[in-house]
This record gives C-alpha cells, structure tokens and sequence, in this order.
C-alpha cells in the first residue's frame, strides 16, 4: 500500500507543476510544448542536440550559449522554461519558440530588426539633434517595442517641460531588405499651454497682484512673446513655493507656509490654471536681541554695530543673515578666523514679538578640502578658479567666500551664480560648491541720438567677453552719422602669463564733422598698449602706452582765427595711468557703494606736450526698496609745458551724456565770428568740473515688464581756454581775432527718464530741461537710446 501512495502524489506534483509553467507560457504566446509534458515523463528523454533555425545575424553558437540546457541534459520544463526567458531578456529576438523533434531541441527565432535610421517629422520648437540625444535608440542598435514606447514618452515629457502638454508622438516603423527598419516619429506638437490664471488662496496681507510679482511663472500676456514664463513648468512651481517663503519671511511671517501649489489642466489643453494655498499666520516683530559668546577676554557688545535692524522693526529673516555675516566679517578682522554665530528665535505669540540671541562662539578650524565647480558647459574651471579669494587647503574664510561670489558674478558671464558649502571628508574639511548658469556673453548693441546739432547718430559693437571660454575679450566698435564715423578694435587678455594682470591693445579711426560746433573737421588715428594690476583686492591701476596722430582739416575760410591756428596734423605720445578704488555692489547695476578714480596722461614723448588729470567718484545709497540714490562727480585740468599751449584736440569738451540738458560740446569757451555773427565756435576748455544726482525707481508696474524710472540734476562748468593768437600778431592771412566767451558760472539741468529692460536689451529715454546756462550755451531736451544682445 506504501509504494501506490507514493505514486499518485508524485503523479499528483507532477501534474500540478506542469499546470503552474503552463500559465506564462500562455500568457507569453510562446510555443512550448514541453510545459504540457510531465515531468516524469521528460526525464526519460535525453537532448541528443540543439539545432538554431531562424538566425540571420546572430551567429547560432551565440544563441546557444545563453541556454541553461545542453546535450546529454533531460527535456526539462523548468531549465527550458529559463533558457527561454533568458533569450528574450537579451533583447535580440522579437519571438523565441521551443520544439522538440525526435532527441534534438530546436531553438527557433525571429531576430528583432536593426535600425537603419531614425527621423523626427514635425519637430519644429524643439530640433532633431536634441531629440535625438534624448532618447535610446540609435541607428545601427537592435529595435525593441519596449525602447521605443519609452522613448515616445521621453518625447511628450521633452516637450511638456516647454509648456506643450497638447503634443502627440506617433512612431511609424518602415521595413527594409536585410531585417533593417528606419524609425520614424511623427510629432504633432500643438500650441504651447500657457498660464492663463494664477490664484491665491489664504492670503490676506499681500494681494493676488503682489504675490504674482514674487513668483517666476506668469500668466500668459502679448508682452512675453520671447519669455517661457507664462508656460507650466512643475519645476519652476516648487521654486516659487521657495519664493513666496522667502518674501513672508521677510516681511514678518515667520509662520508662513504654502499648503499646495495645484495645476488644473483646462478641458480644452490650452491653458493651465495655477492655485496656490497658502498660511500667513501672524507678523511678528523685532522683539530683544541678545549677543552671547563663549570667546575668551571677548565683549560680545563689540558686534552690536553689526545689528542693522532696531526693536520693533517687521521682522525679516534676511536682517537676521545680513548680521551674522557682518559679525563673521567684524570677527575675522579681529584675527577669529574660526567662529561660529547661530540665532536662537524665540516668538512670543502675546505681543507678536520675536527675540533673538546670537550665541557666538569657537567654532571648528576648518579647511577648504576641495572647490568643485558645475554648469559650466562653454567656460573652462581655471576662469572661475582664478576669481577665489581662497584656495584648496586654505583656512576656510567666508569673507572671502563672499568676495569670491561677487567676482564671479562681476564677470558677467553667468545668469546665475550659487556658492555653497557642505561638510568635507573629515570634520576640518569643507567642500565649496559652485554652481553657475551660463548666458550668452556676445552682444551686438545699437545705439542712436538725437540732437540739433547731429540730428541721427548710429552705432553698431559687436563684443565678445567670454572668448573660446577663455575670458578673453574681444571688441568691435563703429558709429556712423552724417558727421561722426568712428571704428575701432580692442582686444584683452585678463589673466596675462597667468598672472592677475589684465593686457590689452587698441586699434582706432576717429573722423568728426564738427563745422557746427567749432568750424573744423578732426581725425584721430593710432594704437595703445594697456595693462591692469590689482595692489590690494579693491584698489587697481592701469598703466599704458599711446601713439596718436590728430588731423584738424576743413577750416573754413571763415572760421575763427582760434580755430584756424589749430589746422594741420600733430602726433601725442603719451604714457597713462588710471588708480581705481571700488567698493561697488556690483561694477554693471550699483546699487550700494562708492568708486574713487584718478587718471593722468602724460605727452610729450615726441610730439604735443601736456599733463592731463582727471578724477572721479560715485557713491550709491539704497534709500527704500528698489530706490537708489546715486551721486557722481568728476573734475578734470590739462596743461601744457615746454612753451606748448594745450591744443583744441586735446582739450575737454562737455555736454551730451556727460551733462545731460546741454548738447555735445554745448558749453564751454566759445568765440563768435565777427564776420558771420550766426556762427559760433567751440573751442573746449582746460578745466572742467561736473556732477550728477540721479534717482532709481519703480513704477508700480510688473517687474517683468522692466521699467524703471530715473529723476536726476546735472551741475558742471568748463572754462580756462589757452591760445597763441591771443596777445600776438595776427598770422598773414587769418582774420581778425575775435572775443572769446569764457564763463566759469556754473550750468544747471534737471530731468526724467524711463529705463526698459525690454526683451531686445535696454531702452534708455531722458528728458532734460537747461535751468541755469549761459546765452551762448547750446541745449537739448531729449535723448535716446536703446541695445541688444544676442
């Protein structure tokens, strides 16, 4: 009874099993007929061989070796059932089938085509060449329905990160000769989804308006035609939750946050409506601030001037980092290189007040361990390298830190420019990161004006800052009007033999009609040498060499005799210097700080003989947010030596941009013909001063549309003119010397402007009205401008 028992329990297992490796068999559509045999059964035959058929390109050896069968191996389900599920996980096969044939196995296969090439039909806002790098197929590798079905989603995702959620990909497979197939992708990509509402929930303090202005999406308007702003972006949603954190932070709502940020697709998929849910919770207030310190023999009152902000001021989270960073700057000075400030925050929901105690205190001596640099595609590491202040295994410093973000951002090659740090190795080990978003460093900037005198003045410069990557700065510069032509070239080194010496060389034409102004045409043509060092991390100089030769031409008959001396070439030879001190925000868009500069030319190395020198100054105050005040200064004299009087080339002539209200060469010494009483001439001056207040503001309009409005007065003089004809005869030929008009009274103009930071660069309009000016001033109210960069 024992021996049947046992039998029809393993007929029993068997059947069961043969059951159990039916099931993927008929789900597959795979052809096994070994899974309906029991497995008693199978064990009584042997594989006497293993025959491929249906192979073409893969060699049957290849086939083989990925079976867990061979010959002398039982016909088993199991091991048949693995080699079968190994040959598909190759990717080779689009169908693999199993039958036996007397004791032979036969393997047959039906090789998944090649790709021959691969085409994008309708891509238009994205190119061919970025989808192709973007998905997995490629010509010449082995198609698969499962490569291609993830590669049409990868398509859709490419092109709803750009705001098309409409797009459709059809893929479309054409059959060659050779088991070869071109993959085709039939793109529909619609119309770009845009933004068309943003709305704000729980929001009391700030209204809809404000907060959009926070944000980076936008809702969709006919001025952002060349902005992706107003297209739905999930990434740029959760940046904006950041944002919204950032202003309530700063505006006293220490307990804000952003419940949910939701993207409703409307039903026609043109247009996304954006709601954001938000707390504000209550604004506090600066309560009392405490300064606590575990520094030995230190007075922790010592670092109370770096406190900005004052008690009952709106709380603001940025104060609080603003004077940690002063206290870490004050402390470094003091020689603690290694400290540590953390704010402890304590609300006191009754009076909606919040204290704060900075405990300072030793912190770690740490090392910079390593400085790793990212996103930087075009522009090589040594560019940004060579602007830290600190270096890999230099005492970790965040003075410097900051100082090396700001150079980095001065460069003007980068969008965006983030310096973090992070724990190194070991615990004295740092690591700085640096990330940066590049952006396009060729400009192409046109410029014009409008005047009495020069009625249209074009220009055209082509520049490129950011050479080969190199920083390396190249420049090409031509004006053209009925009276000015102008070209010239410049080229800069900025890291000379590797040293932080910045070299450079110029190359010019200078022509000018100026038979309006002072009866003459002049032209000037030379070269110049240039270096620029740094003595300390904010004072610079610039040293160089210049050769010049000046053309004074088409002296009218009737000019003055003043002018009329002056026809004829000359050369200037002459060695410069410029000592610079700046302590600006920014050296592009100040908006805090001041800049302190003297320049002397010295001539008379052959050629004109005089000293020129000229000093200036700006200082810049943030006043209210997005206001700032900006006062600037400039003061200038030139004479001449060896017996030489300063000739009218090298004289100052002022108006124009230099003193808004005035024309160019609109005031100054002056000398009216005698002959022609209509006519007058300007003969520029040796001295001269200005000075200029001018008011940045908003609008109230979208910071988007980036207008910006200026207020400004303009003050200044230039007097003190030097010729050979006065006091002497009078030269066979010239005229009787007339009366020069040299007035050293001050001149005086006040105006408007409108800066718009449009999407073809900036728009520059000024109205100005002359209210302090001599007779025999020249005026003007309006002037223009506008650039671009590509």
């Amino acid at each position: 009874m024992q021996g049947p028992k046992i039998t029809l329990k393993g007929a029993l297992r068997a059947c069961l099993t043969a059951a159990l490796l039916a099931v993927p068999a008929a789900i597959s559509g795979v052809s096994n007929p070994f899974l309906a045999v029991p497995a008693a059964a199978q064990q009584q035959e042997i594989i006497q061989e293993i025959r491929v058929e249906g192979a073409q390109r893969i060699d049957p050896s290849t086939v083989v070796s990925y079976l867990v069968v061979e010959p002398g191996d039982a016909f088993n389900a199991r091991t048949i059932d693995r080699s079968l599920k190994r040959l598909f996980a190759t990717g080779l096969f689009a169908d693999v089938s199993f039958q036996k044939d007397g004791g032979a196995l036969v393997v047959r296969v039906v090789e998944n085509p090649i790709i021959n090439r691969i085409a994008f039909e309708g891509a238009q806002r994205v190119t061919a060449a970025d989808l192709e790098s973007e998905i997995s197929l490629r010509p010449r590798v082995v198609y698969t329905r499962t490569k291609i079905q993830n590669d049409v989603q990868r398509i859709i995702d490419i092109y709803r990160q750009s705001g098309r959620f409409g797009v459709t990909v059809e893929p479309k497979i054409i059959q060659l000769p050779q088991n070869r197939i071109d993959v085709v992708f039939e793109i529909d990509e619609g119309s770009r989804t845009k933004i068309r509402r943003i709305t704000f929930i729980g929001n009391r303090a700030h209204s809809d308006g404000a907060l959009r202005d926070v944000i980076s999406t936008k809702e969709s308007a006919f001025y952002r035609f060349l902005s992706t702003a107003d297209a739905y972006d999930p990434d740029r949603l959760t940046f904006d939750r950041e944002l919204l954190r950032r202003y309530y932070l700063s505006d006293g709502y220490a307990d804000f946050k952003t419940v949910s940020a939701v993207a409703e697709l409307a039903p026609d998929r043109e247009a996304f409506f954006i709601t954001f849910t938000v707390e504000e919770g209550l604004r506090y207030r600066f309560g009392e601030t405490t300064i606590e310190t575990t520094l030995p023999d230190f007075d922790p009152e010592t670092l109370r001037e770096s406190i900005e902000y004052e008690p009952d001021d709106v709380y603001d989270a940025d104060a609080i980092e603003e004077a940690i960073q002063q206290m870490v700057d004050e402390l470094g000075n003091l020689g603690y290189a290694f400290v540590d400030i953390e704010p402890q925050i304590t609300r006191n929901a009754d009076d909606q007040t919040i204290d704060i105690v900075f405990q300072v205190r030793e912190g770690p001596r740490v090392f910079v361990e390593a400085i790793n640099i990212n996103g930087n595609v075009r522009t090589h590491d040594r560019v940004i390298r060579r602007e830290f202040r600190v270096a890999e295994g230099d005492a970790f410093n965040a003075a410097k830190l900051r100082r090396s973000e700001t150079r980095i951002r001065n460069l003007g090659f980068f969008a965006d420019v983030r310096v973090d740090r992070r724990q190194g190795s070991v615990t004295d080990r740092t690591v700085i990161d640096v990330n940066v978003e590049e952006q396009s460093t060729g400009e192409i900037s046109f410029g014009i004006g409008f005047s009495s005198a020069d009625s249209v003045l074009g220009n055209v410069s082509l520049r490129e800052r950011n050479l080969l990557g190199l920083g390396k700065d190249i420049r090409v510069n031509f004006s053209l009007s009925t009276r000015v032509q102008q070209f010239d070239v410049s080229y800069t080194e900025p890291y000379f033999l590797e040293r932080d010496v910045a070299a450079g060389i110029d190359v010019f034409n200078f022509a000018r009609d100026q038979q309006d102004e002072s009866s003459f045409d002049i032209e000037r043509t030379g070269f110049g040498l240039r270096a620029r060092y740094r003595l300390t991390e904010h004072l610079s100089q610039s040293v160089g060499y210049g050769l010049r030769q000046v053309t004074i031409s088409d002296v009218g008959p009737d000019a003055s005799v003043f002018v009329q001396e002056q026809e004829g070439e000359t050369v200037v030879s002459s060695i410069t210097q410029r000592l610079t001190y700046d302590r600006r925000d920014s050296a592009r868009d100040p908006s805090s700080g001041y800049i302190l500069r003297l320049e002397n030319e010295f001539a008379g190395l052959g050629g004109d003989a005089f000293v020129s020198t000229e000093v200036s100054a700006g200082y810049y105050i943030p006043i209210a947010e997005d206001y700032v005040l900006g006062f600037n200064g400039q003061v200038g004299h030139v004479f001449g030596y060896n017996g030489d009087n300063v000739g009218i080339s090298n004289r100052f002539f002022i108006g124009g941009q230099s003193l808004r209200g005035f024309e160019e060469s609109g005031i100054g010494p002056r000398v009216f013909n005698s002959g022609d009483p209509t006519r007058d001439d300007a003969l520029g001056g040796n001295t001269f001063y200005t000075g200029s207040v001018e008011l940045q503001f908003p609008l109230g309009l979208s910071d988007e549309l980036g207008l910006t409005g200026l207020a400004f007065v303009d003050a200044g003089s230039l007097f003190d003119v030097e010729t050979s004809t006065v006091g002497s005869t009078v030269p066979p030929g010239l005229t009787t010397p007339d009366e020069i008009l040299d007035e050293s009274s001050i001149r005086l103009a006040g105006g408007v402007g409108l800066v718009w930071r449009s999407p073809l660069g900036p728009l520059r309009l000024e109205f100005s009205e002359a209210i302090l000016k001599e007779d025999f001033d020249q005026t003007e109210t309006f002037r223009f401008s506008f650039g671009t960069r590509f």
